[in-house]
């Protein structure tokens, strides 16, 4: 059956030229997921990201990660030795549940290639990956304490304080947010002070280059984590959309931050969920007052700098959790529900992939409307998919592009592809 939408073919790395010419001069190019656990949005994420890198010349990736984690791969990957002894050992460092998000053989490809490409360029120009996430409260307290003790700096007594502040409740944020709740003493104070004790050592004592200022950068970015997480799970215990915001706030402070140290020119690549990249405005979190890092991207730095990829599929399996916290599982993907923008896909592309363009879409009056739109997180139930895992999207104006997979896999996390039994085979269309 000929689609209606226009369309074009996705089977290998050479069509995703349609795109790439799409997205021009754009400084920000987010890239999307349907889940945390498919395999084929992970992949294909990775072959664009190439492209963007060699081609128009973006500068880092920056994902929905703890900033932490990213950074000991960051450090990794700049380095001009291998000092890892192979890309799924480093990848161990995302121990946090959902560790198959970033601790997966799609990303231990990714790692290595980002290392070999950067063996070929001097230090200013190495491509870098960071995390956008504010999970990791107590780790980036930490950090902060070892840099500033390692630095000897005036630092140390404001970080001292605010790890002491925290150390009642050992390593659970959420214990500590209970804890304050209804008292109005909290560790706010003491984890602002560390971040402007922070801001004004890098101003007493500016860093000559990129790989110094990057480090210096890693330790006051922490402290901003800190920050923003104490906000985040105070917000989180209060509920409704607060917290939400909080964290794609801080997402969006990220990237600036992390475009001011790459230069006036820096260019980035995100990667996140679609609920994270796709402009909120056009989704029902709009009823919610709740913004995304794809909306704010968009008002701060300009539409026309800002070029955001949805990804999705029709069917197939995914790596999920049955509850927060649970054991990860190979669960089914059920076809997408009729009259659902992947049912539409499916329907009218007779299952094939593509890759659709939203300046095309938008010429498509049934589009302008908003439809249900599939969206897995890391915990899953196939059962009740349709009473929940469908967001309404005005999909031409939420994405400026959009790449369908009619048939996916699971992703493969190193807990179930153990690092001695080798890598799988992960690109079969041939990168």
């Amino acid at each position: 059956m000929a689609s209606s939408f226009p369309t074009y073919p996705l089977q290998q790395t050479a069509d995703l030229a349609p795109v790439l010419d799409a997205i021009g001069d754009a400084r920000v190019v987010l890239l999307g997921e349907a889940s945390h656990g498919t395999h084929e949005y992970y992949t294909w994420r990775a072959a664009l990201s190439k492209r963007l890198i060699q081609e128009k010349g973006f500068q880092f990736i920056a994902v929905e990660g703890d900033w932490p984690d990213c950074f000991a791969v960051n450090a990794a990957i700049k380095q001009e030795e291998v000092s890892y002894s192979s890309a799924a050992q480093l990848l161990q460092t995302f121990d946090r549940w959902p560790t198959w998000m970033w601790g997966n053989w799609e990303i231990a490809a990714l790692v290595d290639w980002l290392h070999r490409h950067n063996l070929s360029k001097p230090a200013e120009q190495r491509v870098g990956f960071y995390g956008l996430d504010v999970y990791s409260l107590w780790e980036s307290l930490q950090a902060v304490l070892q840099y500033v003790e390692k630095q000897g700096d005036g630092a140390v007594t404001a970080a001292r304080r605010a790890f002491s502040c925290f150390e009642p409740y050992s390593t659970d944020p959420q214990e500590y947010a209970r804890a304050v709740a209804f008292v109005s003493e909290d560790c706010q104070d003491e984890v602002t002070a560390v971040l402007k004790a922070l801001r004004t050592q890098t101003l007493q004592r500016p860093a000559t280059n990129l790989p110094e200022r990057e480090l210096a950068f890693g330790a006051e970015q922490n402290a901003l984590v800190a920050v923003n997480a104490e906000r985040y799970y105070k917000a989180m215990l209060r509920g409704g959309g607060a917290s939400w915001n909080v964290r794609d706030e801080h997402m969006m402070e990220t990237l600036t931050r992390l475009l001011d140290l790459h230069g006036p020119d820096s260019k980035a690549i995100i990667w996140a969920h679609n609920t994270h990249i796709g402009d909120a405005r056009f989704t029902d979190m709009r009823r919610e007052d709740m913004v995304n890092i794809g909306q704010l991207a968009r008002e701060q730095l300009g539409r026309d700098k800002v070029f955001s990829v949805g990804f999705g599929s029709y069917q197939g399996s995914v790596i999920a959790g049955k509850s927060w916290g649970a054991p990860l599982e190979t669960m089914a993907v059920p076809a997408a529900t009729r009259g659902s923008w992947e049912h539409q896909l499916h329907s009218q592309l007779s299952g094939d992939n593509a890759l659709l363009l939203s300046s095309e879409l938008r010429q498509i009056d049934s589009l302008s409307k908003a439809q249900g739109h599939r969206a897995i997180g890391v915990v899953y139930r196939p059962q009740f998919e349709q009473f929940g895992n469908y967001v309404p999207s005005v999909i031409p104006e939420r994405y400026d592009a959009f790449l369908f997979f009619d048939k996916t896999q699971a992703l493969h996390p190193l807990d179930i592809h153990p690092t001695e039994k080798g890598p799988p085979d992960l690109y079969p269309w041939g990168e």
